[in-house]
């Protein structure tokens, strides 16, 4: 649904029920004259005792009459504002103010009673003007006569029906139900051509003793409008909020490998937001070269740009894993999320638990052989990424204390002889994990979300590290140590108004910061402890 139609139906499902509100309580709820049908009832029904055998032999006139019956109406004022004589709308000399008939039956006679308050009863007293009934024999129709009598608020009278059937009416078909006339306006006499042409005929209160029927007609509607909605806003729209400002203009990205599904997709969603605003991000795929790759190319855009000092560049942005190396004093760090890794080892190894004095061992070159850390009988074929891989440089930080792995016995994983000890090195995330889970005995790492999603991921385990999952949360409940700060650099601060400006701000203050949750990512402005958003 567009966000157009979904206002229009917004403006409908108030405009309705409020004119069906003012219908109800401004219009004909201030005066409402209703009517129940309590009874209407032959005196033959095979559902009467035995001993009512005296009803059915009532006479009129010397005669019996014919299948008697018994009709009981309850006339009230169903409204918020009393009725007064004046408010009956019929012509101003006649005093009856309803008229209800009943077809093919006569009146035989008729009595009033229930009387709410004492003085409805002079409306009703033998002669009164507009208070009687009549036969039609032509029409075959009987017609009783009520009134223009006053009805407080809450008032009401019954009124006690004795008919009979015409004499020659063959029929055995039970009697049509009462026709009943009448309807009352306002005293606010600007308003009666308005209610005269409305016809606020009298409303029979059987069936909304609430409200009138246009006023449930609102009811429904809205409830209808409500429930539309709602099920657009659960299931149809995309309640994310669209980016603030979608500045055009071509942004360049750089930078880790580990970060890039997330800003892949970040990316996508900034696109689809800002469609129409002219704006381009250009993803091939060796669009992320790598941490230290990424700082470079930041530089070198900035150098060939020739922003001065001072100044900012608002088409490039570089992320990496932890602080980019020293040798770039342009660019400028903004903490983004934490990146949680994890050592991946292929399931031939048999494990599922290391130490850290373990691991430091293996990336060592100490242990060569699974079965000396508690596993199968299989050579370690240990996979490394190049230097300038950010989760590397994570690596040695926050487990290797400091220290490098060994160079690589072979430059081609592929090469790595399965029955002895072995090192090689990959230069990508997605080639890592591939070496690992297709060399039997290999361990390397990466990005913990990375290895979820990949094709290979059957083939490969995720060691905790002391019984430390490798989680955003067991990053900060357990202190889970491989995981370091993304960082989002720019060459001198991005200019405001900038699409890299623009798109840092979606990132981290809209709805990138989703995205970065569904990829595994814990963001810097909602960690419990801020230092988690800085590298140790």
């Amino acid at each position: 649904m567009s966000e157009r139609l979904e206002q229009w139906i917004a403006i409908v499902s108030l405009a309705i029920p409020l004119a069906a509100f003012l219908w109800e309580f401004a219009v004909v709820g201030r005066k409402r004259l209703g009517y129940r049908v309590q009874m209407d009832t032959l005196a033959s029904d095979d559902t009467q005792s035995e001993h009512a055998e005296i009803l059915t032999q009532l006479q009129r006139d010397g005669h019996q009459l014919k299948d008697p019956s018994f009709v009981l109406l309850r006339i009230e004022n169903a409204g918020s504002a009393p009725i007064e004589p004046g408010d009956y709308l019929t012509d101003e000399h006649d005093h009856s103010g309803i008229w209800v008939t009943f077809r093919r039956r006569q009146v035989a006679g008729l009595v009033v009673t229930e009387l709410s308050q004492p003085e409805l009863r002079r409306f009703f007293r033998r002669g009164a003007q507009g208070f009687g009934f009549s036969n039609d024999e032509t029409r075959r129709e009987g017609v009783i006569e009520l009134p223009k009598a006053k009805l407080p608020r809450r008032a009401e009278y019954k009124v006690l029906v004795i008919l009979e059937a015409w004499h020659d009416d063959p029929s055995t078909e039970r009697f049509p139900k009462p026709d009943i006339i009448g309807a009352v306006g306002t005293d606010r006499r600007w308003f009666d051509p308005l209610a005269k042409y409305f016809r606020f005929k009298v409303a029979r209160t059987e069936s909304h003793v609430f409200a009138s029927r246009p006023a449930w007609w609102g009811i429904c509607f809205l409830t209808a409008a409500v429930v539309i909605q709602a099920s657009f806003t659960l299931f149809l729209r995309d309640d994310r909020r669209p980016p603030l400002d979608c500045v055009a203009g071509t942004l360049h990205l750089h930078g880790s490998t580990a970060f890039e599904p997330a800003v892949r997709a970040a990316a996508a969603d900034y696109l689809k937001r800002c469609e129409g605003a002219d704006v381009s991000i250009p993803l091939a795929d060796d669009t992320f070269e790598g941490s230290r790759d990424g700082a470079t190319a930041l530089d070198n855009a900035g150098e060939k740009a020739g922003i001065k000092v001072g100044e900012g560049l608002g088409d490039h942005i570089a992320f990496s894993d932890g602080l980019a190396s020293d040798g770039h004093p342009r660019l400028i760090p903004k903490p983004v999320a934490l990146s949680v890794f994890t050592l991946v080892v292929n399931k031939g190894a048999g494990v599922e638990n290391l130490t850290l004095g373990q691991i430091r061992q293996i990336f060592a070159g100490r242990v060569q052989n699974w079965s000396e850390v508690g596993g199968d009988d299989v050579p370690v074929q240990l996979v490394n990424r190049s230097a300038g891989s950010g989760t590397r440089s994570t690596l040695v930080t926050k487990l290797l204390n400091n220290k490098q792995p060994p160079q690589f016995t072979e430059t081609d994983c592929a090469s790595l002889n399965a029955k002895k000890y072995g090192r090689c090195e990959v230069s990508s995330t997605d080639s890592m994990l591939n070496a690992t889970a297709s060399t039997p005995g290999a361990i390397g790492y990466s990005e913990v979300t990375a290895v979820d999603g990949h094709k290979v991921a059957d083939r490969l385990v995720k060691p905790t590290i002391d019984g430390r999952k490798p989680t955003a949360e067991g990053v900060e409940d357990t202190n889970y140590p491989y995981w370091q700060t993304e960082f989002a650099y720019t060459y001198g601060e991005a200019p405001a108004g900038s699409v890299a400006a623009a798109f840092l701000n979606f990132l981290t203050q809209q709805s990138g910061r989703d995205i970065l949750r569904d990829h595994g990512h814990g963001l810097c402005s909602e960690v419990q402890n801020s230092g988690e958003c800085r590298p140790l």
